[in-house]
């Protein structure tokens, strides 16, 4: 991903917005009634306004300058969602058997980070491209490995197991990390209006996912 810059939207801010993920169904209604749902998406899509963690006039100032150096729309970047933003269950710790990646079949190296939503009716593979440097934790056959076995690439989110770690046939490949989401602003023009925001009024600062 050329057009991305591998840095974290400041995390004062961050934490204090609002959004998540979005859908794209297609709706076909009948003259019966009935109705048909077709997803359009195979995966979601998460949306995000950084005006709600804007709360006073350096910080705003951070954005414009952040905005500024990723030219608008033009460069992606790293924003930590306080809500979804590590593999376990909210408030626990990281652990190598949070998130199943796939069975080993003794020549298969290399495994894409997931991570699962559901497990009732129709579970959700999300894939991770994002990990946070330094937090993955990989185990096989239910035992964590050594961090000399395998490397991880930040920027894809892929595992690699190095050569004689390669795991065996029918072992299962789990792994725990951190992530953050790719995104880029979704505007070319930010408004600001300084007397209202003395006033109390929230700038829009649109963020949309986007796809490695």
């Amino acid at each position: 991903m050329t057009d991305f810059h591998d840095i974290l939207f400041p995390l004062d801010i961050a934490i204090k917005s609002a959004g998540g993920p979005e859908r794209r169904t297609e709706i076909v209604a009948f003259g019966s009634g009935r109705e048909a749902r077709n997803a359009r998406w195979a995966h979601s899509r998460r949306r995000y306004d950084a005006g709600y963690g804007i709360k006073t006039l350096a910080a705003l100032q951070s954005v414009v300058a952040f905005f500024e150096e990723r030219r608008g729309r033009l460069y992606g970047f790293r924003w930590r969602d306080q809500l979804d933003h590590a593999s376990g269950a909210p408030g626990q710790a990281v652990s190598p058997l949070d998130q199943g990646l796939g069975i080993g079949d003794g020549v298969i190296a290399t495994f894409q980070l997931v991570k699962n939503y559901g497990s009732g009716f129709a579970p959700y593979a999300r894939p991770i491209a994002k990990p946070v440097a330094d937090s993955v934790r990989v185990a096989v056959g239910g035992q964590e490995v050594a961090a000399s076995a395998f490397s991880c690439d930040a920027a894809t989110g892929i595992v690699h197991f190095a050569s004689g770690h390669v795991p065996a046939a029918g072992a299962a490949i789990t792994a725990g990390f951190s992530f953050d989401v790719p995104v880029r602003f979704d505007t070319d023009y930010l408004e600001v209006d300084l007397s209202a925001f003395a006033a109390g009024a929230i700038p829009k600062i649109p963020l949309v996912e986007i796809r490695p």
